[in-house]
């Protein structure tokens, strides 16, 4: 088993096992998809992830994928990625008909981890709702806060954030400080605050399906 630079804004390779499968995906999800593969002891999948803060820079994701997707081909029996459009404009999917290559279903990971059915019943009533993700949680100051570059430009908030009600907090995991956090965000932000657990929604099913 080999890992490699598991951080929040680096490229890493998770190899566990027989590498049949390879999964291309979001450095976001990275600690969930090697918790789920560890804990479900599937041999199947090699992990490559991208860095997470190319969500600031979407522009970046699909050339990405395409290098990656044309290393990969014939290397593997099948690839599958892990993002959902995540600001590409469609890009992503026109791409992966272009190469041939499945994607899990949905938008983004909120809708994912929700179940997009589930997902789907709440959105009226979410319309002004930022959503956070353990993931989100943990990374909340570097990710948002500086990332958003409300640490040197406070004044900036009400631009990013002033039609926004609530911070709706979808955990994967049940862990109180990872709940601390996702409160404070809250707090720091001004807005309400909600607690959802959605554990590994269908991240977990479609890779269980794929194992």
């Amino acid at each position: 088993m080999t890992l490699v630079n598991l951080k929040p804004s680096d490229e890493f390779e998770f190899k566990p096992g027989k590498g049949e499968v390879l999964l291309l995906a979001c450095g976001a999800l990275a600690r969930e998809i090697v918790d789920l593969i560890e804990r479900n002891r599937w041999q199947a999948f090699d992990l490559q992830c991208l860095p997470a803060k190319w969500h600031n820079t979407p522009d970046r994701i699909v050339p990405a994928l395409r290098e990656k997707i044309r290393e990969a081909k014939g290397r593997y029996k099948s690839i599958f990625v892990l993002y959902g459009d995540c600001g590409t404009g469609g890009m992503l999917d026109q791409l992966l008909v272009e190469e041939g290559i499945e994607r899990i279903a949905g938008p983004h990971c909120y809708a994912f981890f929700s179940g997009n059915a589930e997902f789907a019943r709440h959105a009226d009533d979410d319309v002004t709702s930022f959503y956070l993700t353990d993931y989100l949680a943990k990374h909340f100051d570097k990710l948002i806060w500086v990332g958003l570059g409300l640490d040197r430009h406070p004044e900036l908030l009400p631009m990013y954030f002033g039609n926004y009600r609530k911070i709706v907090y979808l955990a994967q995991t049940r862990d109180e400080e990872l709940a601390k956090k996702a409160m404070a965000a809250a707090k720091r932000l001004g807005l309400g605050y909600e607690y959802r657990f959605t554990g590994y929604g269908e991240l977990e099913t479609d890779l269980g399906r794929r194992a």
